[in-house]
């Protein structure tokens, strides 16, 4: 196994949404020992803390699109530390916090060259203020990063688009907004929803994923903990029935480590107020354990 030098970064984060608690995500993924838990894999492992969040109480952060400014802010600044953690050739943990967190780790991964980014969700995240029905914006960081979107999300980092479609893999999707749907299937995006897990089977559609991102030397994955089986993962805000199995989502979690392509996770939508004794948190540690090389043997 390749010992890694890991930085995890928290970032408490509910701008994005209407749901609070995602905010105490960071907090729960700590208690649930992450950082114990890769070190006893043998990788050196540094706490950054956490990211400034405002408050979504305060001013700055409640006006406008669902506190667009706001979010756009702490994205720049989930980029710039981001940024530092690929020139220094870190593994970089994002731990969420609502999903429009991404926006700024994956335009950080995708500054100086093409990145493949593996998107686990039940959801699509495709939308637009135009067709979103709920305006939050966590809903909408796939759609930013091709270039879709208001302008302080899409020019995080530098201007422009960070990724082309045909970079992006989704994986477990299962629920979309009507007009999100149409631009979804329209986009070039390459999507396996769970219709596709149920008939191929998870090892196929991990290694398929990683074929189509052949070309690409880096690979983010963007995993949101809906993406499980609400059975599995009770804390989250959005939960979907008819998602991942423990074992599928180990099973990807061990396929895309085995690549040893991947350099960057975020680990999203950690609800610990709707949780179950904090199952939901010992469950992503437990993912990202297995992304970066526990095994059974």
């Amino acid at each position: 196994m390749h010992v890694r030098n890991i930085r995890i970064i928290g970032v408490p984060m509910d701008l994005g949404q209407s749901r609070r608690g995602v905010d105490m995500g960071p907090s729960a993924a700590r208690y649930a020992g992450l950082q114990a838990r890769l070190e006893q894999l043998g990788h050196h492992v540094h706490d950054e803390g956490n990211i400034f969040v405002p408050n979504p109480e305060e001013a700055v952060a409640n006006s406008g699109m669902k506190r667009l400014k706001a979010v756009a802010a702490v994205c720049t600044n989930i980029y710039q530390i981001a940024r530092d953690c690929v020139t220094t050739d870190e593994f970089a943990i994002f731990i969420g916090g609502d999903h429009s967190i991404s926006i700024g780790s994956i335009s950080a991964a995708a500054h100086d060259e093409a990145v493949g980014v593996i998107w686990v969700d039940a959801h699509g995240d495709f939308n637009t203020p135009e067709t979103s029905p709920s305006g939050n914006i966590h809903g909408m960081p796939v759609a930013a990063l091709i270039g879709d979107g208001p302008d302080e999300l899409v020019n995080i980092g530098k201007p422009g688009a960070k990724l082309h479609p045909t970079q992006i893999v989704q994986i477990g999707i299962r629920d979309l907004d009507n007009l999100e749907r149409d631009r979804l299937a329209q986009s070039g995006i390459h999507v396996f929803t769970m219709r596709h897990l149920d008939e191929l089977g998870m090892a196929a559609v991990a290694r398929q994923t990683l074929d189509h991102l052949r070309h690409l030397r880096r690979i983010h994955v963007s995993l949101d903990m809906d993406s499980l089986e609400p059975e599995e993962a009770p804390g989250v805000g959005t939960p979907v029935p008819g998602g991942l199995s423990y074992r599928e989502a180990h099973l990807l979690m061990e396929i895309l480590g085995d690549s040893g392509r991947v350099q960057s996770v975020d680990v999203v939508e950690i609800n610990p107020i709707l949780d179950d004794r904090n199952k939901t948190a010992e469950l992503a540690v437990e993912l990202v354990a297995s992304l970066l090389g526990q095994r059974i043997l």
